[in-house]
């Protein structure tokens, strides 16, 4: 299997442009930037109304079921992503239900307007200037912290990030270690 080749730059724009190479891992983006790197995913480009119209500004760096057309797999590191647009309504809130003759009849929610974008993953260099950084959710609120609406804003479209690294698992869900032996994994039944 051909791993992909996320390219080094120090913005998305650059990634798409003018990388400064290209490099499956970190150990090699780093030796290729000169200096420590971080893995990002950042949109880039306009926001377009529809599907389609983006397949066809972005032909070639983007899988398109339509024609079946798709970069060499070691340039699959754009795809296209669905947005809420700025300035559109917010997303429905929860409905409260109607009870009409035993059915739950709840008021139509008004739709939500999205664009599309294409989202660029590659190797951001360390010194780049990079988008605000949020801080973790968890530790945000229980910090106690106020938090402008930029910040906010920041925590919502971050991804998910864990307090600390998750620990490898020594043995699998159906095996256990007898006390008589821990160093014995046997199955369970």
């Amino acid at each position: 299997m051909t791993a992909i080749l996320y390219p080094v730059a120090g913005n998305a724009e650059l990634a798409l442009g003018r990388p400064l190479g290209r490099a499956a891992r970190e150990s090699e983006a780093r030796r290729r930037a000169g200096e420590a790197v971080v893995f990002a995913t950042d949109a880039v480009g306009p926001a377009f109304a529809t599907r389609e119209a983006a397949l066809d500004a972005y032909a070639g760096r983007v899988e398109d079921e339509r024609t079946g057309a798709a970069p060499e797999p070691q340039d699959r590191f754009c795809r296209l992503v669905e947005q809420v647009a700025e300035g559109a309504p917010p997303p429905p809130r929860p409905l409260a239900p109607v009870m009409a003759e035993g059915r739950r009849w709840p008021d139509p929610p008004r739709a939500t307007r999205t664009v599309w974008r294409l989202s660029v993953s590659y190797w951001r260099v360390g010194t780049a200037e990079r988008p605000l950084d949020a801080p973790q959710a968890r530790a945000a609120r229980k910090g106690g912290q106020s938090l402008d609406a930029d910040a906010l804003r920041a925590i919502s479209r971050a991804p998910l990030r864990p307090i600390k690294p998750q620990q490898p698992l020594d043995i699998g869900l159906f095996e256990v270690r007898p006390p008589e032996a821990p160093h014995i994994v046997m199955p369970d039944e």
